[in-house]
C-alpha cells in the first residue's frame, strides 16, 4: 500500500485551473522531489495532502485511509509535517519552547517528555546551542533548521516541504539541505517541492516533473535528469541549468 496515494485531483481558484486530474503515488520510506516552473501546481498539489487546500475532485489517500472525509483534520496533520518556505515560527518564545509548546498543545504529553524530545531533534539538526536563543536572533538557515526539528517532534509519518531553501541565503541553502538529506537516509517518507536540482539529483528515489497544472513525467533522478523524455521537461531543465 503506498504511503500517499493521489488520483485525478483537479483543484481551481477561480477561473484558473491549477491542478489538471493529477496521479500521483509515493511509497512509504521514499523521498519524492517535485520540479517544475512557478505557477505549475506544486504547492498547491502538497497543501491538498495536507488539507490545507481541498481538492474540487478526485481521491487522496494516506495509508489507505481517505483523507477527503476524515472528520479531524487537526489529528490527522499531526501525522503529516510540513515545512514552508516562511518557517512560521513563534517569535515570541526562545527556540526550545517553539518546539515544546505543539508538544504540550495537540499531543497533550507533558513538560518534561516534551523537553525531552525538542532536545534530542534540535541535537539532530544541529540546534542544541540555541535552544535558549530567542528565534528573532536566528539566521535562515538556523530558523528553518528549527522549524524541522518542530516538525519532527510531532513524530510525523510523512514529510511535506515546500521549497524549505527558497528564503534563504545561498550560503545557507547547505545546511537545510543536509538535515533533510539525513531524514531521507534514515527512510522518513518525504515530498520536497524544490528548485535545487542538484539535490534532487542527490536526494530522491523519484523525481516528478510538473508544468502547468499536469504531471509532465516522472522517474528515478537519472533518467528525468540525463534522458528527460518530455519536450517541456528538457526545456525546464537547460534553462535552469
Amino acid at each position: 500500500m503506498p504511503a500517499i496515494e493521489i488520483k485525478n485531483v483537479c483543484k481551481s481558484f477561480g477561473e484558473r485551473k491549477v491542478l489538471k486530474g493529477i496521479n500521483f503515488s509515493v511509497e512509504k520510506g521514499e523521498t519524492v522531489c517535485l520540479i517544475g516552473p512557478s505557477g505549475s501546481g506544486k504547492s498547491t498539489l502538497l497543501r491538498c495532502i495536507n488539507l490545507l487546500e481541498k481538492p474540487d475532485s478526485g481521491e487522496i489517500k494516506v495509508f489507505g485511509e481517505d483523507i477527503l472525509n476524515i472528520k479531524n483534520v487537526n489529528a490527522y496533520r499531526t501525522k503529516i509535517g510540513m515545512c514552508f518556505q516562511q518557517f512560521n515560527l513563534f517569535n515570541n518564545m526562545n527556540v526550545l519552547m517553539n518546539l515544546v509548546f505543539p508538544q504540550i498543545k495537540v499531543l497533550g504529553v507533558s513538560k518534561n517528555e516534551a523537553e525531552e524530545n525538542a532536545l534530542k531533534y534540535l541535537k539532530r539538526t544541529g540546534m542544541s546551542e540555541f535552544k535558549d536563543a530567542s528565534v528573532t536572533t536566528l539566521s535562515g538557515g538556523q530558523k528553518q533548521r528549527v522549524a524541522i526539528a518542530r516538525a519532527l517532534c510531532m513524530n510525523p509519518e510523512i514529510m511535506l516541504f515546500d521549497e524549505p531553501t527558497s528564503a534563504l541565503d545561498p550560503e545557507m541553502v547547505g545546511e537545510v539541505l543536509d538535515v533533510i538529506r539525513d531524514l531521507s537516509k534514515k527512510g522518513l517518507t518525504m515530498v520536497i517541492v524544490t528548485h535545487e536540482m542538484n539535490f534532487a539529483r542527490d536526494a530522491a528515489d523519484k523525481v516528478v516533473f510538473m508544468s502547468d497544472g499536469i504531471i509532465e513525467e516522472e522517474g528515478k533522478p537519472e533518467d528525468i535528469f540525463t534522458h528527460p523524455g518530455s519536450e517541456r521537461t528538457r526545456e525546464f531543465l537547460s534553462r535552469i541549468g
